[in-house]
């Protein structure tokens, strides 16, 4: 069977000598892995278009236990994103949270755009990285069924005070006065509030047409960050602590 449909390229290994095995983001059946035959060779048809962070358009023969892509046509390579080891670690992590969060074999519409539109503000550098990395945290788990609650304090239903809290453990919010001091609480600004409801809540074509001040945007990283931590079944993200150590440096 004949599989025509665009993929992101989220990671590449090499098989012999000169193929490649990849796992692809595609939009018909979501994450799947993918042999491609003479990928490594420098003259191969779809040496560029099967590398990592490669959007492209596939053609994927589908057999009784494996992928097959005949054929790739590149549209985005995201190249901006090689020249700075930062923002090309945090891609590399955005690749590795799509193969543990998102589903094998379900159409994947909603998760590529996402993926796509993060890689794009990284690339073209409109946005600070720590705004685009909380705002695909918080709109992959979205997606993925653990959507918070943000709409007001759980207790009080206050919608908005000086200072809240949210807690990541069960996705709700606290305000100030109904806080109870619990351990997997973090504050949350109205700055900081306003940019999670936004991540949660706003259309898909105008996930990023906000602001968030300095001193907002750190609790919102935090919050976002920490909530993916804590209900994803990975707890722990190697890619994300390269990039914490890049930035670092």
């Amino acid at each position: 069977m004949k599989i025509s449909t665009d993929g992101l390229i989220l990671t590449e290994q090499t098989i012999k000598e000169n193929d490649r095995l990849v796992t692809v983001l595609t939009r018909s059946n979501g994450i799947i892995r993918c042999f491609v035959k003479g990928a490594k060779l420098i003259k191969g048809k779809n040496c560029s278009s099967t590398q990592t962070l490669c959007y492209s358009r596939l053609s994927i023969y589908s057999g009784r236990d494996r992928y097959i892509i005949d054929d790739a046509e590149q549209i985005e390579l995201f190249f901006e994103l090689r020249n700075d080891i930062e923002r090309l670690a945090l891609a590399q992590y955005f690749c590795e949270l799509a193969m543990n969060i998102i589903p094998e074999g379900s159409p994947a519409d909603e998760y590529l755009s996402l993926i796509l539109n993060s890689l794009y503000m990284l690339s073209r550098k409109s946005k600070p990285d720590l705004m685009v990395k909380a705002v695909y945290e918080m709109r992959l788990m979205t997606i993925a069924g653990f959507m918070p609650d943000l709409v007001c304090c759980e207790n009080c239903k206050c919608y908005e005070a000086e200072k809240m809290y949210f807690l990541c453990g069960e996705g709700k919010l606290l305000c100030s006065s109904c806080y109870n001091g619990a351990a997997d609480s973090l504050p949350l600004s109205k700055g900081a509030l306003t940019a999670m409801r936004y991540s949660v809540f706003a259309e898909p074509k105008k996930l990023f047409s906000f602001s968030v001040s300095d001193g907002s945007l750190g609790q919102f990283a935090d919050c976002a960050e920490q909530y993916l931590l804590t209900h994803s079944e990975k707890h722990f993200f190697n890619s994300l602590n390269f990039y914490k150590t890049v930035r670092t440096l």
